[in-house]
Order: C-alpha cells, then sequence, then structure tokens
C-alpha cells in the first residue's frame, strides 16, 4: 500500500530528487563533468529512496519488465563514477526512458495544466504527440 501523505522523509527525498536532477544537469553543461554526474546519480537515486521507500524502490527496480532499464541505468551509472561519462549517461538516460515511459502520460496531463505551459501543450502539433502516449498503458 502506498501512502500519498506528504511527511518529512518525503519532501527531503522529493528534495534530494530535485538536486540530483540539477547536479546531472550542471553536469552536462560542464562537458559531462564526471564528478557532478556522479554527485547527480546519487542525489537522484537516494531521493528516489527516501520519496517511495526502500521496498518500493527495490519493487520497482526488480520488475520482470524493468530489467532492462535497470541494468541499462546501472551500467551506466557505473560508468560515469569510473570516468567515462558520454558513454554513461547515454546508456542512463535510455534506462531511464525504459524504466520511466509508464509515467510520460501522467506527466502530461500534469503539465497541461500549469498555466503558460499548459496552452502550449494545448496547441494541435503538440497534442498529438502527447495523445499518442496518453492511450498507451504498461501492465503492472
Amino acid at each position: 500500500m502506498v501512502s500519498f501523505e506528504m511527511n518529512d522523509r518525503k519532501k527531503i527525498g522529493l528534495g534530494l530528487t530535485g538536486f540530483g536532477v540539477f547536479f546531472s544537469f550542471l553536469g552536462i553543461i560542464f562537458f559531462f563533468d564526471k564528478g557532478l554526474l556522479a554527485m547527480g546519480n546519487i542525489l537522484f537515486f537516494s531521493g528516489v529512496t527516501l520519496t517511495i521507500g526502500l521496498k518500493s524502490t527495490m519493487q520497482f527496480f526488480m520488475k520482470r519488465q524493468n530489467f532492462k532499464g535497470t541494468i541499462s541505468f546501472g551500467v551506466g551509472f557505473f560508468l560515469v563514477v569510473i570516468g567515462w561519462p558520454i558513454l554513461g549517461m547515454i546508456l542512463e538516460a535510455y534506462g531511464f526512458i525504459v524504466l520511466f515511459s509508464g509515467f510520460w502520460p501522467t506527466l502530461a496531463v500534469f503539465l497541461q495544466k500549469i498555466p503558460v505551459l499548459g496552452w502550449f501543450i494545448q496547441q494541435p502539433y503538440v497534442r498529438s504527440f502527447f495523445d499518442r502516449y496518453r492511450g498507451r498503458r504498461v501492465p503492472v
């Protein structure tokens, strides 16, 4: 059972996840700086773990349909840490897309409710892109 109440642990987890995304973005901006990328990866993973809990994190990453994403994300993380940031980030990006592809429809609905961004997304050429993925469901 997943609890949707926002306690301090989940707030810290969301903050760590945000900082992880920020440090990863900085690492890419600074020409794939391996230190920033590794720190971003560690913060992102620890933030996700704190936000949804250790058991749910393990269940998510160990699902049979997520193995390909988990393995490529893990190998990419390892490559970033040992000093091959470009190849590591390519593998991590692929793993991230595979792992979190089930969340794209929810993200699309959320983005459409943001005032200025929502207007842009409501345009016919952009909306057709989001509508294509809204109907697709990933089995749980």
